[in-house]
Order: C-alpha cells, then sequence, then structure tokens
C-alpha cells in the first residue's frame, strides 16, 4: 500500500516552480517579483537578467524552472506563455544578537522568503473569437432594429402630418390679409383728396 499521489495544484494549461528558503525578506522579494507579473516568460526574463538586485538572479531561476515544466512535464507551449502569478510567502527567520553600550545586546532578525511562480498558456486569439461569436444572440438584435425603423417611420409620417395641418390653418389667415391691405389702400385715397380741397 503506497501513498495516494497529491492531486495537482494548478490547472491543465498552467506549471509552477517553487523557492522555499530565499536569503531576503519578502518586502524586498515583493518588488523584484511585481517587475515580472503579467508578462511574457520570454521578456520576464530579459528583465530579470538585467535587473539590479541581487535577489533577481534567484527569481529568473525560479522562472526558469517553472518554464521547464511547463514544457517537459505538461507538454505546454513554450512561446505562449507569461506568468499568471508570482507570489511571496515569509519563511525561516534567523535571530542574531549584537552587543551594545553598558553591556546590552541588541537583536537582529534575519528573514528568509518563500516564492511561487506560476506560468500559463495563451489561449489562441481565433478560440477566443469563436468564443465571442457564440455568446452574441444575433436573432435578437435583428427585432430591435426592425422596431427601431418603424418608429422612425411613424415618427416622420406624424412630422408630415403635423406640417400640413399647420399649412393649413396658416392658409385662411394669409387670405384675409391680402383683402384687409386693399381696403386700407382705399381708404387712405379717400383721405388725401380731401386733404387738397381743405388746403
Amino acid at each position: 500500500m503506497g501513498q495516494s499521489a497529491n492531486e495537482r495544484r494548478v490547472k491543465d494549461n498552467e506549471a509552477m516552480a517553487m523557492a522555499k528558503y530565499l536569503r531576503t525578506s519578502p518586502q524586498k522579494l515583493n518588488l523584484v517579483c511585481q517587475t515580472i507579473r503579467g508578462k511574457d516568460a520570454g521578456k520576464a526574463l530579459i528583465d530579470l537578467e538585467f535587473n539590479h538586485r541581487r535577489i533577481a538572479q534567484d527569481v529568473r531561476k525560479v522562472l526558469q524552472s517553472a518554464i521547464a515544466n511547463a514544457e517537459n512535464n505538461h507538454n505546454l507551449d513554450v512561446d505562449r506563455l507569461f506568468v499568471s502569478e508570482a507570489f511571496i510567502g515569509k519563511s525561516i527567520t534567523m535571530k542574531r544578537f549584537r552587543p551594545r553600550a553598558r553591556g546590552r545586546a541588541a537583536k537582529i532578525l534575519k528573514p528568509f522568503s518563500r516564492l511561487t511562480v506560476i506560468v500559463r498558456e495563451r489561449e489562441d486569439e481565433a478560440k477566443s473569437k469563436k468564443k465571442v461569436d457564440v455568446t452574441k444572440t444575433p436573432a435578437k438584435k435583428a427585432p430591435a432594429k426592425k422596431t427601431t425603423a418603424q418608429e422612425s417611420e411613424k415618427k416622420t409620417e406624424a412630422k408630415a402630418e403635423a406640417k400640413t395641418e399647420t399649412a393649413k390653418k396658416k392658409a385662411p389667415a394669409k387670405k384675409a390679409a391680402a383683402k384687409k391691405a386693399p381696403a386700407k389702400k382705399t381708404t387712405a385715397a379717400k383721405k388725401s383728396p380731401a386733404t387738397k380741397k381743405d388746403k
């Protein structure tokens, strides 16, 4: 009777590598890991190679190990790998002391860190487009367009009817104004001879 195998801790398109006793504080290690999160694996390796922090070389080794696990153990495509997660944990802490004035001692803590890097394979763009196309429902959108077209036709018809009604209402008023205008002229003509006679 053997011990049962551990369950896989990551997904099928992921690979993981871990380093347990890195000689640096978690805060300093996190500053380096922030520079590679979400980047392609190749670009992350280049960034770590030219990083000036001492611990960057250890992070680079862990990333290389994760890429090798992805290629050899899980048959993933190396060209499509990117750093999906890089998280840090605390490890042991060495305690040291230093003599100080008046016979006292000062405590010095030397922390160690744990690093876990997970690389993931990117999905093909064609596959992602197909998934998006499947989720779309063009049959539901077509009636919505027809209803908007029908509404626009109704609005234009209503506007045309309103214009004809206003034109009909305004037409009698114009005729009445035309009839009144000659009447004013005749009164003016009658008044002018009278004024001449008075003079």
